[in-house]
């Protein structure tokens, strides 16, 4: 009897597990998207948050019009975008939309998967709160997302504020990570986790590093300051730039200003790169259990693709064509593409090496 328990717990598991994989692989498409909004310049098209009736786009040429006037009392569209038709407007009305309805169709994913497992009691007691947590999540990041797009909207801004842009990302970050940690307390034996002290203190010195990296990265983004530096290994043929500090801003230059968010986010990438090193180095000693050495190659793999993605879209950032989709915006979508990838990498070694407890399957 205890056997047959045994295994339905492991299926059980599993469907769940299936489940939040399913949304972890949907919260990457939603921040994709959310890069192709940014890269398009489409983010302040859409200038209500409606929940419900916004789930449509027009559906003719009334309405079109009416989205386009809209629109056309904004900053961005008086400041930078009043040569735009109607043909422009829904190009960058689409992206915004679409990624909007990814929004939607994530909740109502996690919804029904949520009401459909409580129903059938495939959740243990202790899954409940946390799931609760991440739904509470999801809603707040919503809620971000607005709140970014209304800094758009106002005075002579023509692009969202570079901050508030990065609370938007770190904020989607954190859901992706705490959905793809759930999934691993599922789906990772007891006997797969390594428990090896040297290797978690490495992992969580990487994952302090990555964070600040990943909130340099959607400053970046947010400052367009990829084109204040398009050099390397140089930064504007020098290894510390001038003009990164203005005394008048004080710490504010750690946010706002491009060639200081440009020389700290390299600055890390270096520090990161140097850390994975020396966390490969340590992992290649150790025997660790039979999962560890299959996967162990990752971090030091990634981050060196990450890197080369990198260099990439400084060089080729001059080229940026406005409203044009071309080489550097296609290096950008994969370096972001692989900064999450990389932080999956770096939450599934820690998970690995963590100390052994909680639920397993």
């Amino acid at each position: 009897m205890e056997i047959v328990l045994g295994e339905q717990k492991r299926k059980d598991n599993r469907a769940v597990a299936i489940w939040l994989l399913i949304g972890v692989g949907m919260v990457v498409i939603q921040i994709l998207l959310g890069g192709i909004t940014r890269l398009t310049g489409s983010g302040l098209s859409i200038t209500e948050w409606n929940v419900t009736t916004g789930t449509l786009p027009p559906l003719n040429q009334e309405q079109w019009m009416t989205e386009f006037s809209k629109y056309q009392q904004t900053p961005q569209y008086r400041l930078l975008n009043s040569d735009f038709s109607l043909s422009n407007f829904k190009f960058i009305f689409f992206w915004e939309w679409f990624h909007r309805l990814w929004a939607r169709l994530l909740g109502f994913v996690f919804l029904i998967g949520f009401v459909y497992f409580l129903v059938t009691k495939k959740f243990r007691q202790e899954m409940v709160g946390p799931l609760v947590a991440l739904f509470v999540l999801g809603a707040a990041q919503g809620l971000v997302g607005w709140i970014m797009v209304a800094s758009g909207l106002d005075g002579d801004a023509v692009y969202v504020k570079p901050t508030k842009l990065a609370l938007h990302f770190i904020f989607a970050l954190f859901l992706l990570g705490y959905t793809f940690w759930f999934a691993l307390k599922l789906l990772v034996p007891r006997n797969e986790i390594a428990s090896n002290g040297t290797l978690r203190k490495w992992s969580v010195s990487i994952l302090f590093v990555l964070v600040f990296q990943l909130v340099y990265g959607a400053l970046m983004a947010g400052h367009k300051a990829a084109t204040a530096a398009p050099t390397w290994p140089d930064i504007n043929a020098q290894a510390v730039p001038n003009g990164m500090y203005k005394t008048t801003d004080g710490w504010l230059n750690f946010i706002n200003n491009k060639l200081m968010v440009h020389f700290v986010h390299r600055g890390l990438a270096y520090i990161l790169l140097l850390l994975v090193l020396i966390w490969s180095f340590k992992a290649f000693k150790v025997t660790g259990t039979s999962l560890l050495r299959k996967t162990r190659w990752l971090p030091i793999t990634v981050i060196f693709i990450q890197v080369l993605l990198g260099i990439g879209s400084l060089l080729t950032s001059p080229g940026i064509i406005p409203s044009q989709w071309g080489t550097f915006e296609w290096l950008a979508q994969l370096h972001q593409l692989t900064g999450m990838f990389f932080l999956l990498v770096m939450i599934f070694m820690f998970y690995l090496n963590k100390r052994n407890s909680g639920f397993h399957n």
